[in-house]
């Protein structure tokens, strides 16, 4: 199976003060690149907002190997890593290449879909299901998730009300 891709010409407002690409633009591609392979599948946010479903992301993990400057062209893949029964949880990894195949960049996101309405999370309806994850390209170290994988990191909230008195 073929990985999906998705190509961008880094322009001046991708820039940071260093001037190479920056770390928003990274998140701005992968996250442009993830919907666009769902889009492609029949799964764009015209049928999300249509079922009062959305995406949510609970981490990204960003691994830096090399920077990328003004007007280079990049490609962004997407693999799936991780995907609950439901399709409630999924986890993506995508990477970011140069043209001659320099990995600029690594990252794994896990995330799920929310009501839009209730704000709780939710499963797929099986036809939006079966579009946006069976042609996806899989990771060697695919796995079906569970609630307990989206836990691993054992991150919790610390409310500080104390800071604000």
């Amino acid at each position: 199976m073929k990985i999906f891709k998705q190509q961008f010409d880094v322009r001046w407002s991708d820039l940071d003060a260093n001037m190479h690409l920056a770390n928003a633009s990274f998140l701005n591609f992968m996250s442009h690149t993830r919907m666009a392979y769902l889009t492609q599948n029949g799964f764009g946010l015209k049928e999300m907002a249509k079922l009062h479903i959305g995406p949510i992301i609970f981490h990204e993990h960003i691994h830096y190997f090399k920077e990328i400057m003004p007007n280079a062209t990049v490609w962004v893949t997407i693999e799936l890593k991780g995907l609950s029964e439901d399709g409630m949880f999924f986890e993506f990894v995508h990477n970011i290449y140069s043209k001659d195949g320099t990995n600029h960049c690594y990252t794994e996101l896990q995330g799920a879909f929310i009501d839009t309405r209730t704000r709780k999370l939710t499963g797929l309806p099986e036809d939006l299901l079966s579009k946006g994850f069976t042609g996806i390209t899989k990771t060697d170290d695919f796995k079906v998730l569970t609630k307990e994988d989206t836990r691993k990191h054992n991150r919790r909230p610390e409310n500080r009300p104390d800071l604000f008195q």
